[in-house]
């Protein structure tokens, strides 16, 4: 008869065998690391902190520096547009034609009037004449005692009379002149001139429309002289000076580093933005065109700043980072923040320390989690 405690006991050395037989399987099995994919010559950079310019940028439009809003000076039917937008006119130029039958008649009415006042002269003149010769016979004949006092005052006083109407028709004569050169400048306001020679850059009005003082219907922007109009904040308007030459980039020309010359720079501030107005003449320029975005850089010292070359940028869509070496030499990405370009180099804002390696030319290859051997 067999016990039941005995049972237990017996399988004890079979259950030890196969633990130990068991563990010893797992031991085997257990996977190792591999170690990393060597990469050799592959070029490494300590990052070090280096003194570059301190550069302050405004933003502004460029503009011409003559520009002209170009309104009737006299209320009338705009009958004639003889240019359109980007037309080249010259000074002088009659660009637009108002209705001129009333100032036109004017014109002949104070013609008319002038003639008048002429011939009220030539008749003034004529009797002044007779009046002084008479005057001359009756003073001989009254130093003779040969005409009586009365007589000769009654000639004397026709032709004091007769120097009064003279004079009179003199000033009638001057205003009828003045109110002939008044109708014929309101007769000139019927034609709208180009002040200077330029290029219409907008056309407001067409014909048939009622023309009114201070309604414009033209603009013109003379040719060749350029400026970018910048907003400077008021804490940093202390970094620009009248006269001082700066750098302006135009992207639309392809990132044309142009140097401008500050000319002015208004007294008021913007009251919304808290910012001024300064006002950087270019150099000529045929490419340079009203309306284009440019940005002028100021000079605010230097200042130290971590710098990589722009070859070690690695881009994965809409992030930037670098390989950076661990303690191993084991490259790992690292996403960044980058800042300005600085020639081939690139300011880096967060994600770097000062000494750390980086691979400074990746030629597009995976390097993350490979050990780098430098040239």
């Amino acid at each position: 008869m067999i016990h039941a405690n005995s049972f237990p006991l017996r399988l004890i050395p079979l259950a030890v065998v196969l633990a130990g037989g068991l563990s010893g399987c797992s031991s085997e099995r257990q996977p190792t690391t591999p170690a990393p994919q060597t990469m050799r010559n592959v070029p490494v950079l300590a990052v070090q902190r280096l003194d570059i310019p301190d550069l302050l940028e405004a933003v502004g439009t460029v503009r011409a520096s003559q520009t002209s809003q170009l309104a009737s000076q006299m209320m009338g039917n705009i009958v004639e547009l003889r240019v359109h937008e980007g037309d080249r006119v010259q000074r002088g130029q009659a660009l637009a034609v108002i209705d001129d039958a009333q100032p036109r008649s004017a014109v002949d009415r104070a013609a008319a009037a002038e003639s008048a006042a002429g011939q009220e002269v030539a008749g003034a003149d004529s009797g002044l004449t007779l009046a002084q010769s008479t005057l001359h016979r009756y003073q001989d004949l009254y130093d003779k005692k040969s005409v009586s006092p009365q007589e000769f005052d009654e000639v004397k006083a026709r032709y004091q009379a007769a120097l009064a109407h003279r004079d009179m028709s003199r000033a009638g004569q001057v205003q009828a002149k003045a109110a002939l050169a008044q109708a014929h400048t309101a007769l000139s306001y019927t034609r709208v001139l180009a002040p200077f020679d330029g290029v219409v850059t907008e056309r407001k009005a067409d014909a048939g429309m009622l023309a009114s003082p201070g309604l414009p219907i033209f603009t013109v922007e003379g040719l060749g002289h350029y400026r970018l109009e910048a907003t400077v904040n008021e804490n940093d308007l202390r970094h620009v000076r009248i006269g001082e030459q700066v750098s302006v980039v135009v992207d639309a020309l392809e990132n044309a580093d142009l140097k401008g010359r500050v000319v002015q720079i208004v007294p008021a501030a913007d009251p919304g933005s808290r910012s001024f107005l300064v006002k950087i003449e270019l150099p000529a320029d045929k490419r340079l065109r009203s309306g284009l975005f440019g940005r002028a850089q100021f000079s605010r010292g230097n200042r130290s700043s971590l710098l990589i070359p722009e070859t070690a940028v690695v881009k994965r869509g809409q992030l930037q980072g670098v390989y950076v070496l661990d303690q191993n030499k084991v490259a790992g990405l690292r996403y960044v923040t980058l800042g300005k370009n600085s020639g081939a180099r690139v300011e880096v804002l967060a994600g770097l320390q000062e000494n750390e390696r980086i691979v400074t030319n990746t030629a597009e290859l995976d390097l993350n989690g490979k050990r780098i051997e430098a040239q």
